[in-house]
């Protein structure tokens, strides 16, 4: 994992089976957009999470391109219905081949 890049991610540990959760990510990481200058007037290379997905057991719930205009450290939150006990699949994919990823496990009450 590269130097200062750090995925979290808050999953509720159980739910009903057929629930609806609020599922929030962040991942830290500067996004640069390849258009800065550093202090001698070079440009910074590009570097930016170009993709994030979601899945639960194996099945896509989310699938985002992400582009150089999206801000640094990019958080999403939004809901999935757990049909069963399982695991979430967090990944991140960077520009310079890198992929972060979280596991997040949910049990039925």
């Amino acid at each position: 994992m590269a130097s200062g890049v750090k995925p979290r991610v808050k999953v509720p540990k159980t739910a009903a089976a057929g629930e609806a959760i609020t599922i929030k990510t962040l991942i830290s990481h500067k996004m640069e957009s390849g258009q800065r200058k550093d202090k001698e007037g070079n440009l910074i290379p590009r570097s930016i999470i170009n993709r994030f997905t979601c899945e639960f057991n194996g099945k896509t719930v989310l699938d985002v391109t992400m582009e150089p205009a999206i801000s640094t450290n990019p958080y999403f939150q939004f809901e999935a219905t757990v049909p069963e006990a399982g695991d979430f699949v967090f990944t991140w994919y960077d520009d310079d081949g890198s992929v972060y990823d979280a596991k997040k496990s949910v049990a039925i009450a």
